[in-house]
Parts: structure tokens; C-alpha cells; sequence
């Protein structure tokens, strides 16, 4: 399998992290979208979108979207399994997960970002406001209430739920979000960083980190 990834994306991030988990091996090929590399023809062959991460199967398909990957991921590996076996405790992972990949990451997409600055002319100050704000509104604050650590989001081992939250974290602290306030997060996060999956992950241990 092949992993196209960026090693500051969230998303990617979350993926590696599933990987590292599940003890899965890939080839990790960095797609650097600062530079664009994401819209290159060939890229967007692979994925029209023109985001990343990217999974290439061995037979050539493809799979985007990191939480369609992780799905992929534990379909192939079922163990550790990354949802509780209790079905509301599996949908409370579930809704967690998505506040972050799907209500507050997107927010704060280069491809957003960038189009604020370029098209709308947001200043710099304006956009490290945006992102803060993104970040806390409906992200961490609804989190925090969410979860309920023993150790981690939602029980003694890692589920869905930190494999969202800790990159989202990690970008929190890049752009300077206060993460006053946030006792569930912070503790669940202390419990994931313990780990070496999650450490392994970090972007500062990629390949391509700059």
C-alpha cells in the first residue's frame, strides 16, 4: 500500500496514527501542498479532489478521505479495534470524530485559508483569528463536553475519537488556540501521547517535515 500524505496535514496525521495502531506498513509518499504539489496532473489523477491523504491499494485502487481509509484500515485489520463493541459508546467515538474531521478541520483547509487571503484579502491577523476561532467554536469547547477519559476519550484503550483529536490538537498549538478550560481534553491527550503509535505519527517524525 502506498500512504500520500502531507506531514502537517491533520488528516494525514490521523491516518498514520490508525497505521502506526494497527501495526499496518505502507510506503509513505509526501505530496507537499504548500508548493502544490497536490494539483499536479498526475496527483489529481489519483484524486480528483486534490486533497490528501491518499491511500493506493496494491491493486491499484484508491481510497480518499482519511476516515473512509481508516474504515478501510479496520476492515483489513480488525484489531485494535478503533470503535467500542457497545453500539452507543461506538456512535458517541463516531460523533466526536466528526465533530473534528468534518465540522472544524475543514474550516481551516489551506484551500479555505488560501481563498480568504487570496480572493477576499483577510489579513494575516484575521486569519490566525479565523482559525482560532473555528478551532474553539463548536470544536474543542463541544469536545470537551463530549468526552469522557479513563484514560482516553471514551475508555482504557484509544479509540476514533483521540485519532481525531490529538492532530487537531497539535494545530491548535500552531496557531496559538488557548487550551484553557479543556481538563478531558488535555488528559486524554497525556494518555495518547504515552503511546509510541501516536509519537510516531507526530509530523515532526515524517520524512518530509520541514
Amino acid at each position: 500500500m502506498i500512504l500520500y500524505d502531507y506531514f502537517r496535514s491533520s488528516a494525514g496525521y490521523r491516518v498514520r496514527i490508525a497505521l502506526e495502531l494497527k501495526g499496518l506498513k505502507v510506503e509513505r509518499r509526501p505530496v507537499n501542498l504548500l508548493r502544490g504539489e497536490h494539483r499536479a496532473p498526475a496527483y489529481l489523477a489519483t484524486n480528483p479532489q486534490g486533497l490528501a491523504p491518499v491511500l493506493e491499494l496494491d491493486d491499484g485502487a484508491v481510497i480518499t478521505q482519511s476516515l473512509a481509509i481508516i474504515f478501510y484500515l479496520e476492515k483489513l485489520q480488525p484489531g485494535p479495534a478503533l470503535l467500542p463493541e457497545d453500539p452507543v459508546l461506538a456512535a458517541k467515538t463516531l460523533s466526536v470524530a466528526l465533530t473534528i474531521a468534518c465540522d472544524t478541520h475543514p474550516l481551516n483547509n489551506p484551500r479555505v485559508v488560501n481563498y480568504l487571503r487570496d480572493e477576499l484579502h483577510t489579513p494575516d491577523a484575521g486569519l490566525d483569528e479565523w482559525r482560532r476561532h473555528w478551532i474553539l467554536e463548536g470544536g474543542l469547547e463541544a469536545v470537551e463536553n463530549m468526552i469522557d477519559p479513563a484514560p482516553f476519550c471514551f475508555g482504557s484503550s484509544p479509540t476514533l475519537a483521540d485519532i481525531c483529536l490529538i492532530p487537531q490538537l497539535y494545530s491548535a498549538r500552531r496557531f496559538e488556540t488557548p487550551r484553557d478550560g479543556f481538563p478531558r481534553i488535555l488528559a486524554a491527550e497525556a494518555a495518547c501521547l504515552k503511546l509510541e503509535a501516536f509519537r510516531a505519527a507526530h509530523p515532526f517524525n515524517q520524512v518530509d517535515a520541514e
